[in-house]
């Protein structure tokens, strides 16, 4: 059945959910391997150079954004393994959520996608699905779960 799942997570409910529900399917699938991904946009110089006002020990956006990430991928590694989840690694990449999820799928050679119906970026606009979970959904190469 499903040998690599991976869960797009971001710190919000939605991706949490996400995780616990990779979680459970690695319980009645016990040799899966749960791969966490967080995805966090890249930011070039010329746009951190952009901004205003700067402090004098401005970070890069990106050293920021990865620390940021990093965060979000151990958390919920420990949140994992509170709940009995063995064979899990997190990943950190830069770029667009989306085109970054399914690529890294491609990459590991991932059977299924775990993905919440909305990130920390999405409105209460109504829509059952984000942008992000949408476009994972319509480009992947195996199957999606969106939770």
């Amino acid at each position: 059945m499903f040998k690599r799942i991976l869960v797009a997570v971001d710190g919000s409910k939605t991706s949490l959910k996400a995780l616990d529900k990779a979680i459970d399917l690695q319980k009645l699938i016990p040799e899966a391997e749960i791969l966490i991904l967080c995805v966090y946009k890249h930011h070039s110089l010329f746009e951190a150079s952009l901004s205003i006002g700067r402090p004098d020990d401005m970070d890069i956006p990106d050293k920021v954004l990865s620390e940021y990430a990093k965060g979000v991928v151990n958390h919920a590694k420990e949140l994992a393994a509170d709940h009995g989840a063995t064979k899990v690694r997190g990943f950190v990449k830069a770029g667009r959520p989306s085109k970054v999820i399914v690529k890294f799928a491609q990459d590991k050679q991932a059977d299924l996608i775990v993905v919440g119906t909305k990130g920390t970026n999405s409105d209460k606009d109504g829509m059952f699905l984000g942008s992000v979970s949408h476009r994972v959904a319509s480009h992947a190469k195996c199957p999606v779960l969106v939770v």
